[in-house]
C-alpha cells in the first residue's frame, strides 16, 4: 500500500472511530460517564449542577476557565491504531450555543496538565491550563467567536501511553488532535495550531503532517530537529540526560482530587507502565543523528513539500531552543512563511519583562497572529499588510523581507590549516560545565552555560594553543552573514573540535556570534554551525577559531590527542545591507545581555588572509 493510501485509511478509521469518543463532565466523579447519563449516578439532587456540565462550566461556577469561555473534557484515540486515549479540554465562547460552529485554535504539548504546566503548581481545584490564557485573553478569542483545544501528548496530563520526544508516536496524537478538532459538530472544519517550544514543536509536526482540516500554523521557538537539543555533530550537550528525565517527571504528574476517575487513572498510566520513563532516557542516547530513531525526528527534514501557512519566532541567540536547521526546515517547507526573528532568548511574541519591556522588542504580536488566523481559517482579507518577515539585528534595528534568508553572494573562503591538543583547555580542565542539564524546554538556560557566572572566555592571540584562527580582512562595505554558514576540513586525529566566529572592531573588540561543536575522525569533517544573522560594520573583521572546546555549552570527552587541520573552508551566505528595508520595532533587551557576556579582547589583530565580498547593487 502506498503512503498516500495508508494515509486515506488511517484518517478514514480515525474519524470513524472518534464518533465514539466520550464527552466527560470536569466535575464527574465516575470513570467511563457520560454527561447525558450522569444524572443516574448522582442522582435527581443534583440536576442543576448536571444541567450545568452539559452545557459546559463557566469561569462564575471555576475561576480557573476564563473569563467568557465554557469548558468541557473529552477523550479520544490516537491515529496510529494504538490503544493510546488521548485527552482534551475544550474551551468555547459561553454566549454561543453549544453546536454553533467555530474555527478552532489548538495547541498540543505535554505542559497541559490539570496540576500545572511542569509540576504542582499549588492549585485548589482542577481546570483547564493556564499556559495560553495569554493569548484568549489579548487576543479576546471567546469575544471573536474562537474555540481553543488543550490536548495532552500521549503519557502527559490526562492521555495514556508512553511519551515519545517528537516521535511518530507523538506525530500521529498531532494527527488525531487536528483531525478530532476538525470533525466536531462545534468546529468549522478549520483549525491552526499554536504553541511555543514543545507546544511550537508540535505545530511543525502539524505542518509535516498536513492533517485534515489543518489550516495554519504559529510556532514561536521550537526545535527544528529534535536531536539538537541533547547533541551537536554526535557530542552530547549537558542536558542530554537532565531533559529526558525532565519529562520523565512531567509525564508523572498526577490528577488532582477533584479530577474525574478518568482523568486521574489515565495520569497515572507511568506508574503501571514503568518501561514509559525507562525507555524515554535511553531511547534517546544516541549520539548518531543518523539512526533510525533521529531520522524519525529530524522535522527540517520531514517538513519537505508542506504547503501549510506558517508562522515562526527564532532568537538568533537563544541559548535554549537554539536556531539550528531553522533554514533547511524553510527552505523545504513550500507553504506560506511569516516570522519575527532576531536577538533575543525563548519568549514570546508578546512577553515583557518586570519592567514592562517587550522582550522581542516589538508591538502587536497578538493582532499580527489574528490576522494570519482570521486569514486562513476564516477567510477575512487582513486589513493591514504584515511583512512575511521581520528581523531585527545587532544593533537593534529592524528590518522587512520577503523571505529569510536573503543571500546576495555564497562565498567559499580558505581558512589558515593548523592543528590543536583536544584537551578542553587548560582553564576549564577538569571542571563540570556550569549548566547541570536537568531542565525542561520551559526551563533551559537563559545564557549559554558558559556565561552563567562569568564572560565566556575571550581569544587574546591568534594561537593560544587551545585554538588557531583565521582573520579575513577588513570588510569595505557593512555586510551581513546570514543563513547556515557551514566548515569543512580533513582531519588527522580523533576527537573532539569547536569552530566559533567573532566580529572584531578595529580597536579590537571581539564578539563571538556562532559557534558549534562535532565529533572528528580522521579523514573529512563538515558541518553547520547555527543559523545566523549577523551584520559586520565596515572595517569590521571576521575571525574563525578551531580547536578544542573551551565553553561549558557541551560535556564532551577530550581525547588528548593532536588534531591536525588541513585545508579548511568556511562557506557563507552574504547579504547586502543597503536595500534593507525597516519597519518598526525596538532594541531586544537580551542582545545587551548577550553582548556583556560575549565582547571581548583580541590583542593581536591581524591583517587578513581572505575577503568577504558582496554585491553591492540596489534592488
Amino acid at each position: 500500500m502506498d503512503t498516500n493510501a495508508r494515509t486515506r485509511l488511517r484518517r478514514t478509521t480515525f474519524i470513524l472511530t472518534c464518533s465514539s469518543a466520550l464527552v466527560v463532565s470536569p466535575l464527574a466523579a465516575t470513570a467511563g460517564t457520560t454527561s447525558s447519563s450522569l444524572s443516574s449516578v448522582i442522582g435527581p439532587a443534583t440536576s442543576a449542577v448536571t444541567a450545568a456540565i452539559e452545557d459546559g462550566i463557566t469561569h462564575d461556577q471555576n475561576p480557573r476557565v476564563p473569563e467568557g469561555a465554557s469548558w468541557t473534557e473529552h477523550y479520544f484515540p490516537s491515529s496510529d491504531g494504538s490503544d493510546v486515549e488521548l485527552h482534551a479540554d475544550v474551551l468555547r465562547p459561553a454566549h454561543l450555543p453549544a453546536d454553533t460552529p467555530t474555527p478552532v485554535i489548538l495547541s498540543v504539548g505535554p505542559y497541559f496538565a490539570h496540576a500545572g504546566q511542569t509540576g504542582d503548581d499549588g492549585f485548589t481545584q482542577t481546570g483547564p491550563s493556564e499556559r495560553f490564557n495569554d493569548l484568549i485573553e489579548g487576543a479576546d478569542l471567546m469575544a471573536r467567536g474562537y474555540t481553543v483545544v488543550y490536548v495532552d501528548l500521549r503519557g502527559f496530563g490526562g492521555s495514556t501511553g508512553c511519551l515519545d520526544w517528537g516521535g511518530p508516536g507523538e506525530q500521529a496524537d498531532v494527527v488525531a488532535a487536528v483531525e478530532w478538532s476538525a470533525n466536531q459538530p462545534w468546529s468549522t472544519g478549520k483549525v491552526g495550531l499554536y504553541g511555543k517550544s514543545y507546544d511550537g514543536v508540535t505545530g511543525l509536526i502539524g505542518a509535516n503532517e498536513e492533517p485534515e482540516g489543518l489550516a495554519a500554523v504559529v510556532s514561536q521557538e521550537p526545535l527544528w530537529d529534535m536531536y539538537n537539543y541533547l547533541f551537536s555533530n554526535g557530542v552530547r550537550r549537558p542536558n542530554h540526560l537532565g531533559t529526558p528525565y525532565a519529562y520523565n517527571s512531567i509525564a508523572s504528574v498526577q490528577g488532582m482530587p477533584d479530577d474525574t476517575d478518568r482523568y486521574k487513572t489515565n495520569a497515572a498510566y507511568e506508574q503501571t507502565h514503568p518501561e514509559c520513563l525507562a525507555d524515554n532516557v535511553t531511547d534517546t542516547q544516541d549520539p548518531d543523528p543518523d539512526s533510525d530513531y533521529w531520522q524519525a525526528r529530524d522535522l527540517a527534514a520531514m517538513a519537505a513539500g508542506s504547503t501549510v501557512p506558517l508562522f515562526v519566532t527564532q532568537g538568533f541567540l537563544e541559548p535554549n531552543t537554539k536556531p539550528e536547521d531553522m533554514q533547511q526546515y524553510l527552505d523545504n517547507h513550500d507553504g506560506e512563511q511569516r516570522g519575527w526573528l532576531g536577538p533575543f532568548e525563548h519568549v514570546r511574541g508578546n512577553d515583557r519583562g518586570s519592567d514592562g519591556v517587550l522582550r522581542m522588542g516589538r508591538e502587536g504580536w497578538f493582532e499580527e497572529v489574528m490576522r494570519f488566523y482570521d486569514e486562513h481559517l476564516q477567510g477575512i482579507e487582513p486589513s493591514v499588510d504584515d511583512p512575511a518577515f521581520v528581523i531585527q539585528d545587532n544593533f537593534g534595528q529592524w528590518r522587512a523581507q520577503d523571505t529569510w534568508p536573503v543571500v546576495t553572494t555564497t562565498q567559499t573562503v580558505r581558512l589558515e590549516p593548523g592543528s590543536y591538543v583536544d584537551d578542553g583547555g587548560e582553564e576549564v580542565a577538569g571542571q563540570g560545565p556550569a549548566d547541570d542539564g536537568d531542565h525542561d524546554m520551559e526551563h533551559g538556560p537563559t545564557l549559554p552555560p558558559q556565561a552563567q557566572g562569568r564572560p565566556g572566555k575571550p581569544p587574546r592571540v591568534t594561537d593560544d594553543g587551545d585554538t588557531f584562527y583565521t582573520w579575513s580582512r577588513p570588510v569595505n562595505h557593512e555586510t551581513r552573514i546570514t543563513g547556515t554558514p557551514r566548515v569543512a576540513f580533513e582531519a588527522t586525529g580523533t576527537g573532539n573540535v569547536l569552530v566559533r566566529t567573532w566580529d572584531v572592531a578595529p580597536d579590537g573588540t571581539a564578539v563571538m556570534f556562532d559557534e558549534q561543536m562535532s565529533l572528528v575522525d580522521d579523514g573529512t569533517v563538515a558541518f553547520d554551525l547555527k543559523d545566523t544573522d549577523w551584520t559586520l560594520e565596515a572595517g569590521h573583521q571576521l575571525v574563525v577559531g578551531i580547536g578544542t572546546n573551551t565553553t561549558r555549552s557541551w560535556r564532551d570527552t577530550p581525547s588528548a590527542e593532536t588534531i591536525t587541520v588541513s585545508s579548511p573552508t568556511l562557506s557563507l551566505q552574504l547579504q547586502n545591507t543597503r536595500n534593507d528595508v525597516p519597519t518598526h520595532g525596538d532594541r531586544a533587551p537580551y542582545l545587551d545581555t548577550y553582548l556583556r557576556f560575549y565582547t571581548g579582547t583580541m590583542e593581536d589583530r591581524m591583517q587578513g588572509t581572505f575577503s568577504l565580498s558582496v554585491n553591492q547593487g540596489r534592488g
